[in-house]
C-alpha cells in the first residue's frame, strides 16, 4: 500500500480514472439524453472530491496520525492535487455540455464563483513545481492556501445549499457531503487550534 501511495502516477491515474467512471455511470444510469447529461456532471464533481480532500488532509492527517502511509501520501501532496485538477477537468467538460446543450440558464452567482475556483485551481496546478515555489517565494504559498481553501469553500456552499431545497434526495446529498467538508476543516484546524490545549 505505502510503495502503491508513494508512486507520482498513483493520484492522477486515480483522478482519470474517477472522472472517467463517474461520466460513464452517469451515460447508463440517465434514462434520456438530459439526465445523462445532468447525472454525469453531477457525479464528476462527486469523483473528484475523495481526491481534493487528500491534498487538503495530508499534512493533518501526519500530524495526528504519523506513520509510513500517512508520509506518503504527504510526500505526493502535489500530485493528489493535481489528480484532483485532472478529475475535475472531466467534470468540466461534463458540466460545460450539460449547461450549453441540455440545462442553460445557471445563475452568475454561481458561474463567476465556479469560473474563479477553476481559474485558482489551474493556477496552482501550473505552479505545482519546486522552480515555481522558488520563483514565487512567499506568495506560492499564500495562492495555494488560499486556493485550497476557497475550492473547499465552493464544494461546501453547494452542497450546503442543497440542504434547504424541497427535493428530499439532494437534502441528504448536501447534509452528508455539506457534513464531510466540514468535518474536514475542523480536522485541518484542530491540530492548529487546539492541539496545544490537548497536549498540555
Amino acid at each position: 500500500m505505502t510503495r502503491w501511495l508513494d508512486r507520482r502516477s498513483t493520484p492522477l491515474l486515480l483522478g482519470l480514472f474517477a472522472g472517467l467512471l463517474a461520466v460513464a455511470a452517469g451515460l447508463l444510469a440517465g434514462g434520456d439524453a438530459t439526465e445523462r447529461a445532468g447525472l454525469a456532471a453531477r457525479w464528476t464533481a462527486r469523483a473528484g472530491l475523495p481526491l481534493f480532500l487528500v491534498a487538503f488532509l495530508a499534512s493533518t492527517l501526519v500530524r495526528r496520525w504519523p506513520g509510513p502511509v500517512t508520509r506518503a501520501v504527504l510526500r505526493r501532496r502535489r500530485q493528489w492535487g493535481l489528480g484532483f485538477a485532472l478529475a475535475h477537468t472531466i467534470h468540466l467538460a461534463a458540466l460545460g455540455i450539460n449547461v450549453i446543450v441540455y440545462a442553460p440558464g445557471r445563475t452568475w452567482q454561481s458561474l463567476v464563483g465556479g469560473g474563479l475556483a477553476y481559474a485558482i485551481l489551474y493556477l496552482m496546478a501550473l505552479t505545482s513545481t519546486d522552480g515555481w515555489q522558488r520563483r514565487l517565494g512567499k506568495w506560492w504559498r499564500r495562492l495555494h492556501l488560499f486556493g485550497v481553501y476557497y475550492i473547499w469553500f465552493i464544494f461546501t456552499a453547494s452542497y450546503a445549499g442543497r440542504t434547504f431545497g424541497d427535493d428530499p434526495d439532494r437534502r441528504i446529498v448536501g447534509i452528508v457531503f455539506g457534513s464531510i467538508m466540514i468535518s474536514a476543516l475542523a480536522l485541518r484546524l484542530w491540530p492548529r487550534r487546539f492541539g496545544a490545549v490537548v497536549a498540555k
